[in-house]
């Protein structure tokens, strides 16, 4: 017949498993994240319940009785039942993504980085490692599962679609252009150093004075090592950057980056921001950052390129 008389408390026998598969009053005090204290209480109120003694306390180590074995024995498989019933019917957890996304310092920090707890809520399953560096990360190769690149397209041995196009206009600290110090043509912008980052392929500038017909034969540029160091010289006065506007949004809204020549800004269609990805069909994650990035992009009012 089935005993009617009362089981031990779980927190005690839970105390006693442990205890006794360590064979350590502290290491299953670690385990149960509870005080050494606490887990020879549970042992020593089991006891009393019980009528046996468990263990045999010695100077530096515990060991089991024999009645102590007997029952640990017992305990043990029926703690390994109700973890394998656990696991058994405990929902899957869905699979995790690892995707390594390659971009530029500038574009994580002042674009991507507080978007990204969106991106994390509405796609818990991906985890996105980021790799800036200024140097173009190899795609093809598998390096990346993916990269962000500003540029104008055309790379080599990837596939590119433009998430958002970028509007370029000359900036400066307000306190450079003050006053009788403001620039009324573009020649008069060669009074101050040109601030430039580090590319491949350097544009901005080039196209720039192209479209609003200034020479550049005698201009002062400085060679920065990437886009953040241009903003912050921008930002201490030390000269003009090309704003991109789509990173630089903050520092226009609050004043204290003004365009140099107001108006004058050059808007290229194929000048932006571009998903880069291998040759051939997508995975799922992939296609999810890039279907992401694109509806943010939309719902900032950007151009969009699918």
């Amino acid at each position: 017949m089935r005993s009617t008389r009362s089981l031990p408390a779980l927190v005690s026998l839970r105390a006693f498993e442990a205890a006794a598969r360590r064979l350590s009053f502290s290491q299953a005090a670690q385990e149960l994240f509870v005080t050494q204290s606490a887990i020879s209480h549970h042992i020593q109120r089991l006891e009393k319940e019980l009528g046996v003694a468990l263990f045999e306390r010695r100077t530096r180590a515990v060991a089991l009785t024999e009645a102590g074995q007997a029952y640990f024995d017992r305990v043990h498989a029926a703690f390994e039942l109700l973890r394998q019933g656990t696991d058994e019917i405990r929902a899957p957890e869905a699979p995790r993504h690892i995707l390594k996304v390659g971009l530029l310092a500038s574009f994580a920090t002042r674009w991507l980085a507080p978007r990204l707890p969106a991106f994390a809520a509405s796609h818990p399953d991906i985890d996105l490692q980021l790799q800036p560096d200024i140097a173009l990360a190899d795609v093809a190769g598998g390096e990346v599962d993916a990269a962000i690149r500003y540029g104008r397209g055309g790379w080599p041995g990837v596939r590119a679609s433009l998430l958002m196009t970028e509007r370029l206009s000359v900036v400066c600290a307000p306190a450079l252009v003050a006053g009788r110090k403001r620039p009324k043509t573009p020649s008069d912008l060669l009074r101050h150093p040109l601030l430039a980052s580090h590319a491949r392929q350097p544009f901005e500038w080039d196209a720039w004075a192209r479209r609003h017909g200034l020479d550049l034969g005698l201009a002062r540029t400085v060679r920065l090592h990437d886009y953040n160091i241009v903003i912050e010289a921008a930002l201490a006065g030390q000269g003009l950057a090309m704003g991109r506007h789509r990173l630089i949004a903050s520092q226009l809204a609050s004043g204290a980056l003004v365009q140099a020549l107001p108006g004058a800004t050059l808007e290229d269609p194929r000048i932006g921001w571009w998903f880069v990805t291998p040759r051939g069909a997508l995975s799922e994650p992939v296609r999810a950052l890039h279907d992401w990035l694109a509806q943010v992009a939309a719902q900032d009012g950007e151009d969009c390129t699918h």
